[in-house]
């Protein structure tokens, strides 16, 4: 085992998560540490949002059930309310849980509860979402501008640097959906590429495929799409076959569904890396932190996008298309949760 002064980059949190460089304290090895048993807590911005808000609900409660030390998981659900994450959170300060994992519901709506919480010597893990506080002990943050810029990148390449796009984002107001929004806007930057049409499908599949057919049938003459999620994209491939149209180079994300479309229908794509495992990385940290290791205050986690090939050495017939990749989830709850009948 390793000591408590470890160094971090000594802890592994999660494939492809690298301490952020520049200025980045150490967490004071130590200044959290307890003797196990222990509780953790998580304030979940939204399980039920989609497919990978699940996933990275069973991420989490799988990395948690490996380690004995953990007695009990705490999951609560803030179902995109900003009111019920801030109570959430205090919650589990009553319920004096050992550390605690938040996925901000906004940039803004956890901070004063996140606060109150190391205060009262609660460590506290962000991730899948930046907030404007530093009050947090360490985050592991997916680079959401980096993401949007793969995609961006990709379609900007393909199209020679000018053309006509369709832009489908996020959940409005979500931190993940602006951020990545905002790497698509560098990518654009001194290009010829111009949006056309914008809309948020809120990562969903069904809302996507109506928002997509209204699109197309006002005007089908695009050249490219960018999609800020899989099942978004998933949703608008599915319109183009339904209307027998050619698929346009679309961006993509790592999900079995999708994979399964590329990989069948061969269109242009590319698959921006981001694994529900960052759930599983947060119960790591939090850990980690408990243990009295050194951690970092900032973690990147900035993977290469993906091409066809590493889509067919992931892809599951097997599964359900709810599956997201890389996945922690053993073989027997990748079966039991997403199994197909």
């Amino acid at each position: 085992m390793l000591s408590a002064a470890s160094h971090a980059d000594e802890v592994h949190l999660l494939d492809g998560v690298t301490a952020r460089g520049g200025d980045n304290p150490s967490v004071e090895p130590d200044k959290f540490k307890k003797d196990a048993p222990w509780v953790i807590g998580m304030s979940h911005f939204g399980v039920n949002a989609n497919t990978w808000t699940v996933q990275v609900a069973h991420e989490s409660e799988a990395a948690a059930a490996k380690d004995s030390r953990i007695s009990k998981f705490i999951l609560l659900d803030a179902g995109f309310d900003q009111k019920k994450q801030v109570g959430d959170i205090e919650d589990l300060i009553a319920q004096k849980v050992d550390a605690i994992i938040v996925q901000p519901v906004t940039s803004t709506s956890a901070n004063a509860s996140i606060a109150k919480a190391v205060a009262a010597g609660i460590p506290v893990v962000v991730h899948t979402g930046r907030i404007e506080s530093d009050a947090f002990t360490t985050e592991i943050q997916g680079g959401a501008e980096h993401f949007g810029k793969v995609m961006g990148d990709f379609l900007v390449k393909e199209l020679g640097g000018k053309g006509n796009i369709w832009v489908l984002r996020g959940l409005a107001g979500h931190p993940e959906d602006t951020n990545r929004y905002n790497g698509l806007r560098q990518s654009l930057e001194g290009t010829d590429v111009k949006i056309i049409a914008e809309e948020h499908g809120d990562w969903q599949y069904d809302k996507s495929k109506k928002l997509c057919e209204t699109l197309y049938l006002n005007n089908p003459e695009v050249d490219g799409i960018w999609s800020s999620g899989a099942d978004m994209t998933r949703a608008c491939v599915d319109v183009f076959k339904q209307f027998g149209a050619e698929i346009p180079p679309i961006s993509g994300e790592g999900n079995n569904g999708y994979f399964g479309q590329w990989i069948k229908d061969g269109f242009k794509s590319i698959a921006a890396e981001y694994s529900p495992s960052q759930g599983a990385a947060g119960i790591r940290a939090a850990v980690a932190l408990l243990e009295g290791k050194e951690l970092k205050k900032h973690y990147d986690y900035n993977p290469e996008g993906w091409g066809i090939e590493k889509a067919k050495q992931y892809y599951r017939d097997d599964l359900s298309a709810n599956v997201w990749w890389p996945s922690e989830l053993s073989e027997e709850k990748l079966k039991a949760l997403y199994g197909k009948n």
